[in-house]
């Protein structure tokens, strides 16, 4: 005798089957695309192995492989930009192909941002079936920024005062999580073959996936950016702009309007006003890294801003992470014994903050060169001395000797890395290991409430 099956339990069957039918088919296309992709890629990589050698050959490869995630959708694009930052793992020619991935997406249409203000205002969180309200006065749906999430539109509110809304795509959820899917599922089968045996392969792309998840959770999103404003809020001259939370949803945040933010304002300031940009630039993160461990870690042109009043702004804080105490304080502890040429200290620090070691890791000939680093770089003049290099040349020894940097240090490290061309263009002087010492001091010893 057969049970009765309930009306609901069928409708969750048929939209399980649905789920797996759609994941299914995007499987099939993913892998049509990387497979025509591959094929296209080959005979230039034989071509230029035979004629300029197997490093021309790979570079050819690696430019083709950015161009497959770029042609895969906007949640390859973001996995790229994300593992392009493990150079500890993967070969530093890759990581400079990744680093230049771009989101290439056109903005919502006038009837797709409609229909996104409907579903983010609806009171279940769905389509609107009936008029919804909207506690905005008034709504330009012409976006002012567009990106693979969201679009950035402004608008009014009843009080009057003008505020920028940041509108999740609809359907962007949906397939970003089906993309993610599938990315670990390829991680579990890469992590069985032989070239991948003992590598962090899995704990490396979950980390990456829970990154690109983040950025879709807009309420946690709110909440960083409120955080990152309080906590910034020591460091003289930083504007992060403060969210209204009874207008915000999951699928949007209302934030204050930041008015005349332009790429090119600090280009026009005199020369004295761009050095204190970079200072106050500079501070900011190592406040985030060395003071509080909260850190934003995608503070690209795009997300940095310079005012004619000389106020940095630091927007959109979907890309953040909170260190751990203790990471916090290996994080400081490492940047002040490099500032004062302790190489052996710093080499230590790396292995006790590393995710973990490859069988045949050499810890003595991973000190013995990390320790000649440091103290290489300790040497050097302020404008001779360069962060990237730097961190470049330590993440390629640590993929040599076989020592896994944590995940959760990789992702801050970065904020640091990303702005550095930034810092350099406003004040090509600075002096990076100089400017750390007074934070690290109050990071380390001092009050850091």
């Amino acid at each position: 005798m057969t049970e009765a099956v309930s009306a609901p339990a069928r409708a969750a069957r048929r939209r399980g089957a649905l789920t797996s039918a759609a994941l299914f088919a995007r499987a099939a296309r993913v892998l049509a695309t990387a497979l025509v992709m591959v094929a296209l890629a080959l005979p230039g990589f034989l071509v230029r192995s035979a004629v300029r050698g197997r490093a021309a050959g790979r570079r050819h490869l690696y430019r083709r492989g950015t161009g497959m995630l770029m042609a895969l959708g906007p949640t390859f694009v973001k996995a790229g930009q994300v593992l392009g930052t493990r150079r500890d793992v993967l070969p530093a020619g890759l990581c400079d192909e990744l680093s230049v991935l771009q989101d290439s997406v056109v903005p919502l249409t006038r009837a797709q941002t409609r229909s996104g203000f409907a579903e983010a205002y609806a009171p279940d969180g769905t389509a609107a079936t009936a008029r919804v309200a909207v506690p905005l006065a008034e709504i330009d749906q012409r976006p002012i920024a567009s990106g693979s999430v969201a679009c950035v539109y402004t608008a009014v509110l009843p009080s009057g005062r003008r505020v920028a809304v940041k509108l999740r795509r609809p359907g962007i959820d949906r397939v970003m999580r089906q993309d993610l899917e599938l990315i670990r599922a390829g991680a579990r089968v890469a992590a069985r073959l032989r070239p991948f045996r003992g590598m962090p392969v899995t704990e490396v792309v979950d980390s990456m996936c829970g990154a690109v998840l983040g950025q879709l959770d807009f309420a946690r999103e709110a909440d960083s950016l409120t955080r990152l404003r309080d906590t910034l809020s020591a460091v003289p001259r930083v504007w992060v702009p403060r969210v209204h939370p009874g207008e915000s949803r999951p699928r949007c945040i209302v934030m204050e309007f930041i008015p005349d933010l332009d790429l090119d304002a600090a280009a026009a300031c005199p020369p004295a006003m761009r050095r204190r940009f970079a200072e106050s630039a500079l501070t900011a993160v190592y406040h985030m890294l060395f003071v509080t461990g909260f850190v934003h870690c995608d503070l690209h042109p795009g997300n940095l801003y310079f005012t004619r009043a000389g106020q940095v702004v630091v927007l959109d804080a979907g890309f953040s992470v909170q260190l751990s105490e203790r990471l916090r304080r290996l994080f400081a502890e490492f940047f002040m014994n490099m500032a004062v040429g302790r190489g052996r200290r710093c080499a230590e620090i790396v292995i006790e903050s590393s995710e973990g070691l490859h069988p045949g890791a050499d810890l003595e000939g991973f000190t013995v060169r990390m320790a000649d680093l440091v103290e290489r770089s300790h040497g050097l003049p302020a404008k001779d001395f360069s962060l990237i290099a730097f961190a470049a040349e330590m993440f390629d020894l640590q993929r040599r000797f076989g020592i896994h940097a944590a995940s959760e240090l990789i992702f801050p490290l970065l904020s640091l890395l990303v702005i550095e061309g930034t810092i350099r263009d406003l004040d090509p002087e600075i002096d990076f290991q100089e400017k750390a010492k007074p934070v690290l001091n109050r990071g380390l010893f001092g009050a850091r409430a």
